[in-house]
């Protein structure tokens, strides 16, 4: 081949290429739930926290007045507990984007109610049913009211994009050969039902129990209109995680043996009046932007420890509720539940002060940044330090952190030092030589931080900065 040839052939051979090279790629992608991750009950166990994918509404989980809440939340959490594993939640409303992770083992559940179809069943394995579900239009009552599926005829309706209800949709508008638009897009459904209170968009079809509980709040919507009858829900886990999938149905049967789960639902879906203060409160993530009504001062304080302010609240939480007049068996006091020996060293004359309080509490915590600085450089590990000798004292924590430097682990790390702070309950390790303060409480502590942590994250996700 001459080079004149050589140079016209090679921009097809390298095009034909990289098509094939686009066209293999796009087929790997596209069978995302081929050879999902290995990674069932025994290594979550392990692991020690199972990670569940949730949505972000008035019913599956939210925040109200700092505490997590939600049907799904708690369901979730009992689970966990049953497990013997932490919980950590994953918010995500795209139903594709939720299968992804959970094949690629940055999930185990998908516990967003799913009913369970053919295409479905590629991506994940399914729980028994955990409730019934029906479909809804939901409009406004001040427009011309649909009755009928021949209503729809030359109207847009707007869809959770993933969801069965476009399924739903197109198969009313190819029987009856409708001119209707149906609109996929990435929002979870009560962000569709607020933009159809709003007048951003005209209809949108969401699950029955939502658009009623909705309903009870919002006198303008209708949800008379019925798009398909109640039929069982469940949640999905990875198709080659089938011990999991056994523990979680056992525990589904348990649950629904016992009236667990009937308090629950009562709870979240039969008890408007509560559900609705709940979730129009200025302290919900769903209707406000508010944790409690010290966040200004919360903030002012998490300005001078260089944190964000909801790290901070997570704490002020875990401490005392919020409660100015808390007050703990052991004596301490305020918002960041003080011992009496601490107010005064960081002179606090009014524990019941919510700002001296906090000051209080923050004038303690930069102590504690300024006695884990040199140790502990990095920040995210450091706030783990500071959190568990908040709880258990710092001399308790320095006597771990001398153990993990004395086997030979990083004691930079937290895992490290949260490993052998934890067996500071057992003589080997209280009765060591580089152990100066004797027997503590360690798991109790390494749980706290866990909590507080776990706490933020839901704050750092559902609560803007």
């Amino acid at each position: 081949m001459n080079k004149a040839c050589f140079r016209y052939f090679l921009p097809i051979i390298f095009g034909c290429l990289f098509f094939q090279c686009t066209k293999e790629e796009v087929i790997q992608e596209a069978e995302f739930w081929v050879n999902p991750t290995p990674f069932d009950l025994s290594q979550i166990q392990r692991r020690g926290y199972i990670r569940a994918i949730v949505d972000n509404t008035s019913t599956s989980f939210y925040v109200y007045r700092g505490r997590r809440m939600g049907y799904e939340f708690e369901l979730l959490r009992n689970l966990a507990a049953d497990l013997g594993v932490q919980l950590h939640l994953i918010i995500e409303s795209d139903l594709e984007k939720a299968f992804r992770l959970l094949n690629k083992g940055q999930a185990d559940i998908v516990a967003i109610n799913l009913e369970i179809n053919e295409e479905r069943l590629q991506y994940a394995n399914f729980t028994l049913p955990t409730r019934q579900i029906g479909t809804l239009l939901l409009q406004k009552k001040s427009r011309n009211k649909i009755e009928s599926f021949h209503d729809l005829e030359g109207k847009t309706v707007h869809v959770r994009k993933g969801a069965i209800h476009k399924q739903y949709l197109d198969t009313i508008k190819d029987s009856l050969e409708l001119n209707m638009e149906i609109m996929e897009v990435e929002l979870d459904q009560e962000s569709l039902i607020q933009q159809v209170i709003q007048d951003e968009i005209t209809l949108t079809v969401t699950d029955s129990d939502l658009a009623l509980v909705n309903a009870t709040y919002y006198d303008e919507i209708d949800v008379s209109m019925v798009i398909s009858e109640a039929s069982p829900v469940g949640w999905a886990v990875r198709t080659n995680a089938p011990r999991l999938l056994d523990a979680i149905n056992e525990w589904i049967e348990q649950k629904n043996e016992s009236s667990y789960i009937d308090i629950l639902f009562q709870k979240y879906f039969l008890n408007k009046k509560n559900s609705y203060f709940r979730s129009n409160s200025a302290f919900s993530s769903i209707s406000g932007n508010r944790i409690s009504e010290f966040d200004d001062l919360i903030r002012r304080g998490a300005e001078e420890l260089g944190w964000d302010w909801r790290l901070l609240a997570s704490l002020v939480y875990k401490e005392s509720r919020f409660d100015t007049a808390a007050t703990s068996y052991a004596g301490a006091v305020g918002l960041l539940q003080l011992m009496p020996v601490t107010l005064e060293r960081f002179g606090v004359e009014n524990p019941n002060d919510p700002y001296e309080s906090l000051l209080g509490g923050v004038n303690f915590l930069k102590y504690l940044d300024r006695f884990w600085r040199e140790r502990v450089p990095e920040t995210n590990d450091r706030i783990h330090f500071i959190l568990a000798s908040y709880n258990v004292g710092h001399g308790h924590v320095e006597d771990a952190w001398r153990l993990a430097l004395k086997f030979g682990k990083n004691p930079q790390s937290w895992e490290n030092v949260a490993y052998f702070l934890e067996r500071k309950s057992q003589p080997e390790f209280y009765r060591d030589p580089v152990v100066k303060n004797g027997y503590a409480k360690g798991k109790v502590a390494v749980n706290y931080v866990r909590d507080v942590v776990n706490l933020y994250e839901s704050y750092r996700v559902l609560v803007q900065p």
